[in-house]
């Protein structure tokens, strides 16, 4: 019996081998279909998956991911940046990011998750992002109709990237027909109007850097050359680490209102029936021109113009024809001038004009004498208004500086009192008024 006890070993060892390698096989068999299955689920999900080794390589990734990166290759071995070049290096990529992935259709938003694992790489799991609950037809149209004739518009950046967003609202604020152009960056730049574009960068950057919101007016050129007014809001998105990655904000074109604004300032300034100047802008001009003339030691001259028989045009013929007299004798003294003299409106039938740059070195009668002569040759000639021929009257009063005053009110003085005094040696006289001491005597 103990002959056969090595045979019995023997033979017990080959069952256990057999055995043992069975289970080996069978284990492996197991592990594979697991495998399998993993690989399966992947494939399946609707989410990106791709793996990556310690230099930012793709190591591993599923059809999702492929699908998402627009990849007809396996990614596996290429670099992660080749598929996303507007992330940040690898060793700096935030923990959550939204990225918008160029498509074959319409851009589509990506979240984008880092999931750390030590020593191995790190994994990055891509979603879609899930959208909005896809509204009634009719709600989206409303909304888009709205930011249309709000002239109102929605849009997103991404910082330190050429991608941008325009909502539809938008490229007509630019001078664009939808779908005519592919918004970036670099094409918002270029259409800012040269002169602003410095101060856009500048509450950009500011807004960044500070995270309080973005608010600039700024002009931007059409493609027709011509000029417009957009006012944009916005503030930064940050990621997971407090980093900005994204501007959004709204713009809207504000044209119309500063085209109001501009022309409420022009009717504050100006006169309505003539377009000239009004006494408010007379008493603004005077003083530059005042500061002007003692900083360049030179003269000036302001000149007081009263029409002889307006009213008994007015009366006799309508106020239709005495507007129409009066915005002649307007354009008629803006063209006996120099383009750098001043001519306003005080109201009714009486005209300011101011005259700058005179030399102190010539005669104060000859300056007088030469430029209201010059007006009162102009308006003296006859003027058609309507199917008559009509003439008008004038008298001048000139007062100089710093010859009859220092101040404002003072040569508007003497001025006016010369005036006067014209009229009341006939039609078309002048008078040069006298130093203030010497006006109180007469």
């Amino acid at each position: 019996m103990l002959a056969h006890t090595p045979l019995l070993v023997t033979g017990l060892a080959l069952l256990l081998m057999a055995t043992s390698t069975l289970l080996l096989l069978q284990r492996q068999r197991r592990l594979k279909q697991q495998l399998h299955n993993h690989r399966a689920l992947l494939d399946a999900s609707a989410n990106g998956l791709l793996l990556l080794d310690d230099k930012g390589l793709i190591h591993l990734h599923n059809a999702a991911a492929a699908n998402l990166l627009s990849a007809n290759t396996s990614l596996q071995g290429t670099a992660l940046q080749q598929w996303l070049p507007q992330l940040a290096a690898h060793d700096t990529l935030p923990a959550h990011q939204r990225l918008s992935l160029p498509s074959s259709g319409i851009p589509q938003a990506v979240d984008i998750h880092r999931i750390r694992r030590a020593g191995r790489g790190d994994a990055l799991v891509l979603t879609l992002a899930t959208p909005l609950p896809e509204a009634p037809a009719e709600d989206v149209e409303r909304f888009k109709r709205s930011q249309y004739f709000a002239c109102i518009g929605t849009w997103d950046w991404s910082i330190d990237t050429d991608t941008l967003y325009w909502s539809e609202a938008i490229y007509a604020m630019f001078g664009f027909k939808q779908g005519e152009v592919t918004p970036s960056y670099s094409l918002f730049c270029s259409c800012v109007h040269p002169d602003d574009r410095e101060q856009v960068r500048a509450g950009e950057l500011q807004c960044i850097e500070s995270g309080h919101n973005h608010d600039e007016e700024y002009r931007v050129v059409w493609p027709d050359g011509s000029i417009h007014w957009l006012r944009e809001t916005g503030n930064v998105v940050k990621d997971a680490n407090g980093q900005a990655i994204k501007m959004m904000g709204v713009v809207r074109d504000i044209s119309a209102e500063k085209a109001s604004v501009s022309q409420l300032e022009k009717l504050a300034h100006h006169d309505p029936l003539t377009g000239l100047p009004n006494r408010l802008q007379l008493e603004e001009h005077m003083a530059r021109s005042l500061s002007r003339a003692h900083s360049d030691n030179t003269r000036m001259a302001l000149v007081f113009i009263d029409l002889n028989g307006f009213k008994q045009i007015n009366d006799e013929h309508g106020h239709a024809v005495g507007d129409q007299l009066l915005v002649g004798i307007a354009q008629r003294l803006l063209k006996a001038l120099r383009e750098s003299d001043f001519v306003a409106r005080l109201g009714g039938d009486e005209f300011v004009v101011i005259i700058e740059g005179l030399s102190r070195s010539n005669s104060l009668e000859k300056e007088a004498q030469q430029i209201s002569e010059k007006i009162l040759q102009r308006l003296a000639q006859p003027m058609l208004l309507g199917h008559t021929q009509h003439t008008i009257g004038a008298s001048l009063g000139v007062a100089m500086y710093p010859d009859h005053g220092p101040s404002i009110d003072s040569l508007i003085h003497i001025a006016d009192q010369a005036m006067y005094r014209a009229k009341s040696n006939g039609n078309n006289q002048y008078y040069l008024g006298l130093p203030a001491s010497r006006e109180d005597e007469g």
